[in-house]
């Protein structure tokens, strides 16, 4: 596993757009913020020619524009890291554009982001054995002040931190728009979580993301999961998985398909975070068995309900790192190891 040079005062910040850019508030307006906190940090900045742009159907632009965007800032020199500027609806359409034999030949450098860039994240892992870095997007860091979260997604690009306990509370509901664009998390709801059992430790490499993208890899030119799976067999893996669209149906059947697919081999452990659709039940069926209906047959540790995912705050996740993941009744912790 290749795992980037860690960031650092003078280095410089390359922002992409590979799915929605910032070109709507209260985006626009929380990236600006978010460029002139990361300068006033000691921090060079990059933007893409994207990241203003809106001329893509559910991305920034046509997707063979957003592929060279990636293509060619993963690879440039005038840049050390790499944060996307939001999530969206069709980043899978870029991949055919997407240069992966490039990105793996070129020094590994960090990219962060989360939902749709769930299709950068997972594959630059399991195609180029590249770690990556699942976590917030560009105007994030907008907002003032930094949630605890935001402020761990930047000490991970930092090399500063990289074990998390997860956070007091969520939010339900964001209370951000047009006028507010640098609000924080609105957090409203306390933090519980499920284990099964309610203690245990597990270690393994960190694979996963959102599995409304997840699924769509399964059986395409892009899925060489049971070839990662193969080389780190020895390791065992914890799946880290979290759901936006889905209802409680369709991330059953999300989890029947990952299962089927052969994704779940060696699995040590799953980590899934609050669904987007929370406490959402239908013909009897909840988030929980939704999950669990598929991957008990496994008799491996799941936590449920994890600072991960759309509603936030979510814990920063290296994709491809060596975890530990502790739970103790309402106590967790996952510790990263880059190796």
């Amino acid at each position: 596993m290749r795992f980037p040079k860690f960031i650092k005062r003078g280095d410089a910040i390359g922002f992409v757009a590979p799915s929605f850019g910032c070109d709507t508030e209260p985006y626009k307006t929380a990236f600006g913020r978010a460029q002139e906190n990361f300068r006033n940090m000691g921090f060079g900045i990059q933007i893409g020619p994207n990241c203003y742009t809106g001329e893509g159907i559910g991305i920034s632009n046509k997707p063979e524009l957003c592929g060279q965007e990636i293509n060619d800032y993963y690879t440039s020199e005038k840049n050390d890291a790499l944060i996307s500027c939001g999530g969206g609806e069709l980043m899978c359409e870029i991949l055919n554009y997407v240069d992966f034999d490039r990105l793996r030949a070129a020094d590994p450098k960090w990219f962060m982001g989360y939902s749709d860039n769930t299709n950068l994240t997972f594959l630059l892992t399991t195609l180029c054995d590249t770690a990556s870095i699942y976590g917030p997007c560009a105007a994030a860091f907008g907002q003032e002040p930094w949630h605890r979260s935001v402020a761990d997604a930047m000490a991970v690009l930092q090399g500063q931190k990289l074990s998390f306990a997860g956070y007091d509370g969520w939010e339900k509901e964001s209370l951000r728009d047009e006028e507010h664009p640098f609000l924080p998390y609105n957090i409203t709801e306390p933090r519980v979580i499920k284990g099964y059992p309610e203690k245990f430790q597990v270690s393994g490499r960190m694979i996963g993301g959102c599995m409304d993208c997840l699924v769509n890899l399964i059986g395409t030119k892009f899925d060489h999961v049971g070839e990662f799976l193969e080389r780190y067999k020895d390791d065992g893996f914890i799946w880290f998985l979290e759901s936006c669209d889905l209802n409680v149906m369709s991330i059953r059947r999300a989890m029947w398909q990952m299962d089927n697919g052969g994704w779940f081999r060696y699995c040590k452990g799953f980590m899934i975070g609050r669904p987007l659709q929370f406490g959402q039940e239908m013909m009897g069926l909840d988030q929980y068995q939704a999950v669990l209906g598929i991957i008990g047959k496994y008799n491996v540790p799941v936590v449920m309900d994890v600072d991960l995912g759309h509603l936030s705050p979510m814990m920063p996740v290296v994709c491809g790192s060596m975890g530990t993941l502790m739970v103790d009744g309402q106590d967790m912790s996952l510790s990263m190891e880059m190796r």
